[in-house]
């Protein structure tokens, strides 16, 4: 059963000029470590920061909130399966919310999927519930 659908496209450009602009107050604001410590090594460091936050665009909207109700962008972390898929790790707020739209006996599974095509990147987010 699907519980939620999101998409999001952003320019990498504009995450390029706000990590210019504002730097680490703006990185620490919307970005776990985790996810900082992974796009910090990448060669094209804005496009993957971008990814990242369309993800979690794409799962605010999944959840049915965006970035209110408790829901706040560290909340949402792009994290990676066993197997190398990305997927999203929630945590206070967005967690909650999770929790809360997940109907009973069931357990909640996010799908994430991540591209970019300068000057363009795209996140596309499905929350599933199946049976737990």
């Amino acid at each position: 059963m699907i519980l939620g659908i999101g998409s999001d496209l952003i320019d990498i450009t504009r995450i390029e000029k706000t990590i210019a602009r504002f730097g680490d107050k703006f990185l620490d604001r919307v970005f776990t470590p985790v996810e900082r410590a992974k796009s910090d090594r990448r060669a094209n460091r804005a496009a993957s920061y971008a990814k990242r936050y369309a993800a979690k665009e794409a799962c605010s909207k999944a959840l049915g909130t965006g970035f209110r109700r408790g829901v706040f962008w560290r909340d949402l972390g792009v994290t990676n399966l066993a197997t190398g898929q990305p997927t999203l790790t929630l945590t206070n707020g967005a967690l909650e919310r999770l929790k809360a739209i997940t109907p009973a006996g069931m357990k909640a599974e996010i799908h994430l999927t991540l591209t970019d095509e300068p000057p363009m990147a795209q996140a596309f987010v499905i929350i599933m519930a199946v049976p737990a």
